[in-house]
């Protein structure tokens, strides 16, 4: 299992699976983010926090905590 906080700048990937619960799941759901969109990675700042992706033709900037939570492959 690998997640979206673990993927590196300038690679692109597919949501697997969502994890969390209710609220926080949700929101990241209405960012765009659901199963089988692909998500690219444009940016990771020098600390790790926030990661700068594009989804959906939009850029978007995540949490670690909140990339955490994306399964990808």
């Amino acid at each position: 299992m690998q997640t979206l906080k673990e993927i590196a700048c300038g690679q692109t990937v597919t949501v697997k699976k969502l994890s969390g619960d209710g609220p926080v799941k949700r929101r990241i759901m209405d960012m765009g983010i659901t199963k089988g969109i692909t998500i690219y990675v444009r940016k990771v700042a020098p600390l790790g926090d926030p990661i700068e992706v594009t989804v959906r033709g939009y850029e978007l900037s995540l949490r670690k905590v909140d990339a955490e939570m994306i399964e990808v492959e």
